[in-house]
């Protein structure tokens, strides 16, 4: 673990400036936090469920998931986090985590005190709405995770799936028009939708077929933006970005 440089901070005023407005004041204030950073490896847990941290994490590069897992060992795959994303932020106020993180691929990971971002919050007191829109923001992707699992068929789940995928990482600069790596293997993408491997599998031959996707070499390219929106059921409101959506 070593020291952070100014620029590692870019993820996060990426990610905050997708959903709010920073002046060039909190900007500077960002990049003179003092941050731990690590290497960590793919399916590496980051912190788990149960624990009381004093830090936060956050995403620098590389794709993580929040997950749950039930009584009998089944991981269920709650949210995708991407650079930017401080996935444990609500740790500043609750004691107890109730969700575990873990890394997708290799990642670089930040690691903030929680009396330095109280602190930040304090000397610049916009940083406390910035970070209670980015819990609100994640409450929301819970939600359409909710209604996503729960009452779409799991063609459509991927679909929406995708979409979102495709807005968050161009929110944050890594996808272009409509293609973006996207590094999640069909068994994370099962453990997200709550299907089978075999049944993802027939899922993404369905899509690539209909001529909406190209799913190759862990990059996506959306053929047909408008129609998987469509079959996806996608409303980018419940993202909250103030970014111009793809088109």
């Amino acid at each position: 673990m070593r020291a952070s440089s100014p620029h590692e901070y870019s993820p996060l005023i990426s990610k905050l400036e997708s959903i709010f407005t920073l002046t060039e004041e909190e900007r500077e204030a960002l990049l003179s936090l003092p941050m731990q950073v690590a290497a960590l490896k793919e399916d590496q847990d980051i912190v788990r469920e149960g624990d009381r941290p004093s830090r936060c994490c956050l995403i620098l590069s590389g794709l993580a998931c929040a997950y749950k897992v039930t009584g009998d060992g089944r991981r269920q795959i709650v949210s995708f986090t991407v650079p930017g994303d401080i996935p444990d932020l609500q740790s500043l106020h609750l004691k107890v985590l109730d969700t575990s993180i873990s890394t997708l691929t290799p990642c670089r990971v930040g690691f903030i005190q929680h009396e330095i971002l109280h602190d930040l919050c304090r000397r610049h007191y916009r940083f406390a709405a910035a970070f209670w829109r980015e819990t609100l923001v994640d409450a929301a992707i819970f939600r359409e995770w909710t209604v996503n699992v729960g009452r779409r068929e799991a063609y459509h789940r991927m679909a929406h799936v995708l979409c979102e995928m495709l807005m968050r990482l161009r929110a944050v600069g890594l996808a272009e028009d409509h293609a973006c790596e996207l590094p999640i293997t069909q068994a994370e993408f099962g453990d997200a939708l709550g299907v089978s491997t075999v049944h993802i599998n027939r899922v993404l031959q369905a899509l690539r077929s209909e001529g909406l996707i190209e799913l190759k070499d862990e990059q996506l390219n959306i053929l047909d933006w408008e129609r998987l929106r469509e079959v996806g059921d996608f409303d980018p409101t419940y993202l909250h970005l103030q970014r111009e959506a793809p088109r």
